[in-house]
């Protein structure tokens, strides 16, 4: 038996607001950061588990802390029962009687535990010699609904139809996997979106984005109807008719602001809007994307918890399912999420603007493929181009499309040196000065 020998915090931080890189409506001027988590255990073989969530810059430590919060719960004990029971951890952490008040379910401490539970999947995928998405495609479908907490969408969708569902997509896993393995995953790209971008560098970045494989990109709007006019204008000049564009608001508008914007745009012809509104505001979805249809909206990065989501399905308020690696509480969750969305036949398109993003959430997305929607039609997996060399296992992606990871783990492992470089605010990247 080994235990839980220690779970150490960082502070991680990456100036990318110096070049504006990720800037959008609501946000002008990120810092991509990562509170993170490494989870030690006193085993021969030194594996670690690593996780993180993904913020913007300020309140990075508030969300480190709550992490800290999680130590207790987790030091000492046994690694092996836990990474076998990754469910019970799930239920055990989520609703602990004490922290649940302070969400419930949403928030820095659903996510804390988020980075844990994710922390825990890529130590038990290390310790299985096997890619993260591999290790949950080949679990059957029983133990895949096990991972799943069913309180709050019994109405929707109950244990026994999730299981029929699972069932119905085991015989073509083997032939999904191949294939997944020879012919990668859809990707598509924002690079040449952010706001803050001059035209120049917009036209460069959607012309490179083409020539790259890439055949969906993505723009910021919101802050200006007239600016994004002429950068959508521009954009489709460069990338020409067969290029899908999608737009993406920030929850920068109301309801009615957000259809009247978004009809000044159609012309473009707009793949989707993402996050047109509050991510809250679930009928607000649901009556943007009645009066703006065929277009479609899309959203996810921000909903807090698996019961959101089934809402938004159940209203019509979404077209396009982005799960997010870290905004809910881990692995577990997101399976819930793509079992919402398979019930309701809705694509999954993962959101991956950030750093380390691109890297987690592309497993969830094959397993996605391979066990549970069973398609790739309609689905494709934001790529964004930053920060990768940071990563001991970098996203690949090839003429548009991910790589198939095949290195053990989740992909969340940021390299030592750049751990001690980047750590705010005393890290050599920060403390210089800089």
């Amino acid at each position: 038996m080994s235990i839980i020998a220690a779970i150490e915090t960082s502070d991680l931080r990456f100036a990318t607001s110096r070049f504006l890189d990720g800037s959008d409506a609501m946000n002008p001027d990120p810092d991509y950061s990562a509170a993170y988590v490494t989870v030690r255990t006193d085993a021969a073989d030194e594996l670690e588990g690593h996780g993180f969530v993904f913020t913007i810059g300020r309140g990075n430590d508030v969300q480190v802390a709550a992490i800290d919060a999680l130590r207790p719960l987790v030091l000492g004990r046994d690694v092996e029962a836990m990474i076998a029971d990754l469910g019970g951890l799930w239920r055990e952490l989520v609703h602990d009687s004490q922290l649940r008040w302070l969400g419930p379910e949403k928030g820095v401490m659903h996510m804390a535990i988020g980075a844990v539970v994710n922390a825990m999947w890529d130590l038990r995928a290390k310790r299985e010699g096997k890619p993260l998405w591999q290790v949950l495609a080949e679990l059957s479908p029983a133990e895949i609904v096990d991972l799943v907490d069913f309180r709050y969408l019994t109405d929707v969708l109950d244990r026994t139809e999730a299981l029929r569902l699972l069932e119905r997509m085991s015989d073509g896993r083997a032939e999904r996997m191949a294939n997944l393995r020879t012919q990668g995953f859809p990707a598509y790209t924002t690079t040449p979106g952010w706001l803050g971008y001059d035209d120049q560098k917009l036209a460069r970045l959607a012309g490179e984005a083409v020539e790259d494989g890439f055949t969906l990109i993505k723009l910021k709007v919101g802050a200006d109807l007239d600016d994004d006019r002429r950068r959508l204008a521009l954009a489709r000049d460069v990338v020409g008719p067969d290029i899908r564009i999608a737009i993406d608001a920030n929850q920068r508008w109301g309801v009615d602001d957000a259809v009247r914007w978004i009809k000044e745009l159609a012309e473009f012809d707009l793949a989707w809007v993402e996050e047109p509104t509050s991510p809250d505001d679930i009928l607000g979805h649901a009556a943007i994307a009645e009066r703006i249809a065929p277009i479609r909206v899309a959203t996810g990065e921000h909903v807090a918890n698996r019961v959101m989501f089934k809402q938004l399905l159940q209203v019509g308020g979404t077209q396009v399912v982005q799960i997010d690696a870290t905004r809910v509480a881990g692995v577990n969750e997101n399976i819930a999420i793509l079992l919402l969305a398979a019930k309701f036949g809705v694509p999954v398109c993962p959101h991956a603007g950030g750093v380390g993003l691109c890297e987690v959430v592309q497993h969830l997305a094959m397993f996605d493929y391979v066990a549970v929607g069973g398609s790739m039609a309609g689905r494709t997996i934001e790529h964004v181009d930053h920060l990768h060399e940071h990563f001991t296992t970098p996203v690949r992606v090839d003429r548009g499309r991910y790589v198939a990871p095949s290195e053990p783990g989740s992909g969340a492992q940021i390299i030592a040196s750049s751990r001690d470089s980047f750590r705010f605010p005393d890290g050599p990247e920060w403390s210089n000065g800089s």
